[in-house]
Order: structure tokens, then C-alpha cells, then sequence
């Protein structure tokens, strides 16, 4: 590992443990906004929801009419669902019935 990627593996730490000090969602927006863009919010929100729809089983055309994502944003994540890391599938686990709504 070279220096430049032992620093991105710090600040990646770095970021992960402050998102694991938030203790409730109005924490969670306040971090959010002051971190992130409102375009990279939407984005990141909206990748999320597609992924809900996508472990639903929903197909393209409607997750594209639901959530205004592009056809390219829902293969992203559709193959991040089958080949990435299971964290959609670990939060979705981990969020109640209700939450899920």
C-alpha cells in the first residue's frame, strides 16, 4: 500500500466511525447537509431507493418511473447488488418493516 492509499483508507475510517457517532436521523441530516452537496445527497438517496426496488424485484421501467432514475444508475447498482460487497443487503436486513416503508 503506498502513502497516498494508507491515507484514503484513514480518511475512509475516519468517515466511517463519525457517521457511527450519529444518534438519530435529524443528526444524520445535519451531517449530511454540512458533508455533502444536496446533488450528491439526491444521488446517494436515490441510489438507495433504487436498490430497495431492485431486492423487491422490480423491473427497470418502473424503478425508472418511481425514483427518476437513469437506466444506467439502476444497472450500477443492480451490479454492485450481485458483485459489490452485500451492504445493500445488510442494511435492508437491518432496517425494520416499518423503516423499509
Amino acid at each position: 500500500m503506498n502513502i497516498n492509499e494508507k491515507g484514503k483508507a484513514e480518511d475512509f475510517e475516519f468517515l466511517y466511525r463519525a457517521v457511527l457517532k450519529l444518534k438519530n436521523v435529524d443528526e444524520c441530516d445535519s451531517f449530511f447537509k454540512d458533508l455533502c452537496t444536496m446533488q450528491e445527497l439526491i444521488s446517494i438517496a436515490q441510489r438507495l431507493r433504487v436498490a430497495k426496488l431492485l431486492s423487491e424485484k422490480k423491473i427497470y421501467n418502473d424503478i425508472v418511473n418511481e425514483t427518476g432514475a437513469s437506466t444506467a444508475t439502476i444497472s450500477r447498482v443492480n451490479r454492485t447488488m450481485n458483485f459489490g460487497n452485500d451492504g445493500y443487503t445488510m442494511v435492508f436486513d437491518r432496517m425494520s418493516a416499518d423503516e423499509l416503508k
